[in-house]
C-alpha cells in the first residue's frame, strides 16, 4: 500500500490502524508510544482516538495489581500472607478459581499471579476486597490518570449484567448479550456507568509501571514479570511473533468489547507501550477475527514507533 500524498508517515499509519478495525467489523481506540528510560518525550505516538473513554474490562487488574504491590511496599499486606478461597463462593469466570472443585489455600501473590496471567475474576475480588476501591482511586490520582474511573470488581459488572438482562444467572445474562435477536443491551458497555479509561492513560500507566514511577523497585519487577507471564497469545501477542520479543500484557473481555494493554519490547530496543480498546457489533464468546485485529493494529503501531 502506498503512502497518499499530504499525510505523514504517522497518519498514515493510523488510517491503516482504522482499516483493519472496519475489516474486522469492529470499532477500535489505541494510543502508542515509547516508554522507560532512555525513551524520548512521548510526543511521537500513534494515536487513534486515543482520548475517548472507553470500557476497561479486565484491564482494571492492571492498576488493582499497582494497588496491591503498594500495600506491599507499606507492609499493610504481605506477599506470603495466604488466603484460603473456596471456589463456590468466586465470582464466576472462565478461567481460575471459579473452575476448582476444592477449597485451596495460596499466597497473596500467587492469587496476583492468577489475577494477572490468567484473568481470573475470583482472584481479582479477593484482592479488591483486601485493598479497596479507595486504594485503587489513589493510585490513579497519585499518576494524574484523572479520566480512569474504576467503580468496581468484576462480581459488580455481572451484577450489571444480571439486573440489565433481566436474568438470574450471570451465564443467562452472557447468552442473552450475544443473542443477536435480543435487543436488549447493558450499561456494562457504557464507559458513563462501568469502569472506564483512555488509551492514552492507559500507555501513560504503563510507562509509570516501567519507569518504577508507579511502585518500588521490587514491587517494579513483580508486576513486569506477572505481565510478562500471561498466557493468552491471541491479541497483541499475535502481532509479535518472533523469538526474543518480549510481550508483557493484560486483557480484558466482557461480551462485545476486546481489550488489551501491552508493553513490546525488542532486543536492545526503547520499549513501546500500547494500549488497544474494541468494540465489535456482535457480543460472540469467541470474535478471532476481532483478536486478530488488535495485534495487527498492535504490530502496525509499534514497528512505526520502532
Amino acid at each position: 500500500m502506498s503512502r497518499s500524498a499530504g499525510i505523514s508517515r504517522f497518519e498514515f499509519t493510523e488510517k491503516r490502524i482504522r482499516d483493519v478495525f472496519a475489516d474486522a467489523g469492529c470499532v477500535g481506540w489505541l494510543h502508542a508510544r515509547r516508554i522507560g528510560p532512555g525513551s524520548a518525550a512521548p510526543t511521537a505516538c500513534i494515536d487513534v482516538d486515543s482520548d475517548a473513554l472507553v470500557v476497561t474490562a479486565s484491564v482494571y487488574k492492571l492498576p488493582l495489581m499497582v494497588a496491591l504491590c503498594r500495600a506491599f511496599d507499606s507492609g499493610e499486606l504481605s506477599p506470603t500472607d495466604t488466603v484460603r478461597v473456596d471456589p463456590a463462593t468466586c465470582t464466576l469466570g472462565p478461567t481460575g478459581l471459579s473452575i476448582f472443585q476444592d477449597p485451596v489455600e495460596l499466597s497473596v501473590r500467587d492469587l496476583a499471579r492468577s489475577m494477572m496471567t490468567v484473568s481470573d475474576n475470583g482472584a481479582a475480588d479477593i484482592i479488591l476486597r483486601m485493598v479497596g476501591l479507595e486504594s485503587v482511586a489513589k493510585v490513579l490520582a497519585d499518576l494524574s490518570l484523572s479520566r480512569t474511573r474504576i467503580v468496581g470488581g468484576t462480581d459488580d459488572a455481572h451484577r450489571m449484567l444480571r439486573a440489565d438482562m433481566d436474568v438470574h444467572t450471570t451465564r443467562e445474562a452472557f447468552e442473552s448479550l450475544a443473542d443477536s435477536f435480543d435487543e436488549r443491551t447493558s450499561a456494562v458497555y457504557d464507559p458513563a456507568f462501568a469502569s472506564a479509561t483512555t488509551p492514552r492513560e492507559m500507555t501513560t500507566l504503563l510507562d509509570a509501571i516501567w519507569t518504577g514511577e508507579a511502585v518500588s523497585h521490587v514491587s517494579t519487577k513483580l508486576v513486569k514479570r506477572v505481565m510478562s507471564e500471561q498466557i493468552w497469545p491471541h491479541r497483541i501477542r499475535s502481532g509479535f511473533p518472533y523469538s526474543g520479543v518480549v510481550v508483557s500484557g493484560k486483557t480484558g473481555t466482557i461480551g462485545a468489547i476486546r481489550n488489551e494493554v501491552a508493553v513490546v519490547e525488542f532486543p536492545g530496543e526503547t520499549a513501546v507501550a500500547v494500549a488497544v480498546f474494541t468494540r465489535a457489533a456482535r457480543a460472540d464468546p469467541l470474535l478471532p477475527v476481532v483478536d486478530q485485529a488488535i495485534g495487527r493494529a498492535a504490530h502496525l503501531a509499534v514497528t512505526e514507533l520502532r
